[in-house]
This record gives structure tokens, C-alpha cells and sequence, in this order.
């Protein structure tokens, strides 16, 4: 018997061989090159310029009940700092209410009737701030900014005979009100959001596979030889996935009530059927990945890519009116920006159809969008 052949040195040769081989793989499969260079310029650019945890410029309504020179000082000291930016004038607490419960205002500041006659009078008059605080962390900021600002927002007025007003404690005394979840809770906030997320990441995923698992199981064949349309075919791929994200909706609410005592004043038949819309946006969104993409790993990419900002445009993580405006307009067009604003506003604030139908038909149309795009797409041959 001839001895053992000795295992081959490294050949540099065969080793460069392979490194040009992956080059050339890669430069081919485009949507992975582009997600290598696209996922950390989207990440420099959302955490450089767009996330903000000190949200600044926050809209404020006021309800102004007295017009006397030291209201309007006191309103010109609100608009000079970086925290308020007055929006609207209401005429009675039912509109201010209105107006926190839609999230059109972040604030709502009263000046009450006789204001400037009991000021100087000494009588103290008290302000009145109202705050949605649904996002503790986008009104933290803002309300303890107030105090030093009332404090020094009529020094001007005070003056001479009137300084004595001043006193060491302020001449006004200042009344915050954190509606809708004052003690200022984290998980209120979250967990609601979470729904939003998980059922974000999960739909579109899933669905994202379904096509292209189709062609690289080699049962397209089977799909392209019946006698069925495209929107049947994506609308039967889509329907039992809506089982699914119910499921996971009644779980992630089992959870919110009995763990962590999440509050819920709204109606949960409403919080269902805006649960629908949103389930049906995203499967979809993941359909028309699956559309788009050659293979399961180019679905996962294309899901991934369009998770991301979701998750971090719409208001889950960061305020959402702590970014600029740019950011704001991306997030917009995002359905988890507008279910996250329906789930909470539900559950914290009590709304009904009303106050969430503007967000709801911006989720149908969404998913309008997404599915006909997905319905051009769908191919009725292999080529």
C-alpha cells in the first residue's frame, strides 16, 4: 500500500480563489450590498439627527379667560421659551379637552378669569397646565420647566410698587394637571406600543416568506396551473395570518391587564377593529416584499429595512415631536405611528371612533397601497 498522501499546505492561490468568489457574490446580489451600506447610514442619520429624548416646541392651546396685560406677559414668557409652541386659542374646556384627547396639543394652558385684577390684588391666582401625558417622556421635560418660567414671566410687570408682589414664593401659583396617566407610569405607555411592534415585526415577516418560499420549494408551479387571480391568491395567503395577529393581540392585552394593570377606558370591540386595519397593512406590506424579492434571505432583508424606521419614527422608543420635521413627515407615512396613537388613545384617554378616525383611514390606506402595489407585482409566470 502506497503511504498516506500529507494534508495540502494553505495555497494562497486557492484561498484568494474563494475571497474573489464572495467578492463577486456579493457584487451581484445588489439588495444584500445595499443593506450592508444602507443599514448603518439609515442608523447614523435616524440616531444623529432625528432621535431627540428632550422634545422641545411642543404644540399648546390656550384657553385664555382673561386678556389683562399680566395674562398676556404671561403668555408672551410661555411662546419665548424653547418648550411651548402655541397653535390654537380654545373657547371652553370641552374643546381643550377635545383637542388633548386627539393629540392635536401636547399642552393646555388656562388663564383663568380675573387674573390680572387678583394678582394685584395679591390674591395669587392660580394657572392651570393641563398635559397629555401618555409618553411621560415627551412632557417631563416641559413641566419642569414651568415653574422657573412662571416664576420670572412677570418681573417686568412687578416692578416699583408692585414688587412686593413678587414675594420669594412667585405670584401665581401654578396647578399641573398630567392627564391620562399621572403618576407617570412607563409601562402604560409601552406596552400598549408593544402590540404595535410585535405585530409590525411578525406580519410582515411571515408574510414577507410566502412567496418566495413558494418558488424555492418549487410548488409555484402549482399556483401559476389553477385557474386563480392575483388578488385571490394574496388575499388566501393573507387571511389566516389575521387569526394569528389576533392571537397575539389577545395575548400582549391579557398581559397588559393583569401584569403590568394597564388602564383600559376605551372600547376594546373599537381597539379590534383598528387592530384589523393594522394587521392588514402589514401582511400587505410583507406580501409585496415577497413580491419584490428572489429569495427568503433578499424578504428577511426588505423586512428588516422597513422595521427599523418603524420602530424608531414612530414614537415607540423616542418622542415623536422631539424630531425634526423630516423625520416627522417619514413617520407619518408609517402605519405603527398611527396605531400607536390609536391603541393609547383608546386605552389611556378613553376615545372613541371620532377622535381615531383619522388615524384609521390612514392605515386603510396604507394598506390599500401596499396590496395593490403586491397585486401588480405578482407574476403569473416563473420568468
Amino acid at each position: 500500500m502506497s503511504p498516506a498522501k500529507k494534508p495540502t499546505p494553505l495555497s494562497f492561490a486557492r484561498f484568494w480563489a474563494i475571497v474573489t468568489k464572495e467578492f463577486i457574490q456579493m457584487r451581484r446580489d445588489r439588495l444584500t450590498f445595499g443593506m450592508i451600506i444602507g443599514i448603518p447610514v439609515v442608523q447614523l442619520m435616524l440616531f444623529g439627527y432625528a432621535i431627540n429624548g428632550d422634545p422641545k416646541h411642543l404644540p399648546t392651546a390656550v384657553l385664555l379667560a382673561d386678556n389683562s396685560q399680566q395674562g398676556r406677559s404671561l403668555l408672551s414668557a410661555l411662546k419665548n421659551s424653547d418648550y411651548f409652541r402655541f397653535v390654537r386659542e380654545v373657547k371652553s374646556e370641552k374643546e381643550a379637552e377635545a383637542v388633548l384627547a386627539t393629540g392635536e396639543v401636547q399642552f393646555v394652558v388656562t388663564i383663568p378669569e380675573n387674573f390680572g385684577r387678583n394678582l394685584l390684588r395679591g390674591d395669587k391666582p392660580t394657572v392651570l397646565v393641563e398635559a397629555d401625558a401618555t409618553d411621560p417622556s415627551a412632557t417631563g421635560n416641559a413641566i419642569a420647566s414651568l415653574r422657573t418660567l412662571l416664576g420670572s414671566a412677570l418681573q417686568h410687570d412687578l416692578k416699583g410698587p408692585l414688587a412686593f408682589l413678587a414675594g420669594s414664593e412667585g405670584p401665581i401659583n401654578l396647578r399641573v394637571h398630567a392627564r391620562y396617566n399621572p403618576e407617570g407610569i412607563s409601562q402604560y405607555n409601552i406596552v400598549p406600543g408593544l402590540m404595535g411592534v410585535v405585530l409590525t415585526m411578525t406580519m410582515v415577516m411571515i408574510t414577507g416568506l410566502a412567496m418566495t418560499r413558494e418558488r424555492e420549494r418549487g410548488t409555484m408551479e402549482n399556483l401559476l396551473s389553477m385557474p386563480t387571480r392575483p388578488l385571490e391568491v394574496l388575499l388566501g395567503k393573507i387571511i389566516p395570518y389575521i387569526l394569528v395577529g389576533y392571537i397575539q393581540v389577545g395575548l400582549i392585552l391579557i398581559a397588559a391587564r393583569f401584569l403590568f394593570r394597564v388602564p383600559m377606558n376605551g372600547s376594546i370591540p373599537l381597539l379590534l377593529l383598528t387592530s384589523l386595519l393594522f394587521i392588514a397593512a402589514n401582511l400587505a406590506m410583507g406580501i409585496t416584499f415577497s413580491t419584490l424579492a428572489k429569495n427568503q434571505l433578499q424578504a428577511v432583508q426588505m423586512t428588516f429595512f422597513f422595521f427599523l424606521p418603524s420602530l424608531l419614527l414612530s414614537g415607540f422608543m423616542f418622542p415623536f415631536r422631539g424630531m425634526p420635521e423630516w423625520a416627522q413627515a417619514i413617520g407619518e407615512v408609517l402605519p405603527l405611528t398611527h396605531f400607536l396613537r390609536v391603541i393609547r388613545g383608546i386605552l389611556l384617554k378613553g376615545n372613541g371612533f371620532e377622535e381615531v378616525i383619522l388615524q384609521l383611514w390612514q392605515i386603510m390606506l396604507f394598506a390599500v397601497v401596499a396590496l395593490t402595489i403586491g397585486v401588480k407585482r405578482y407574476r403569473r409566470t416563473l420568468d
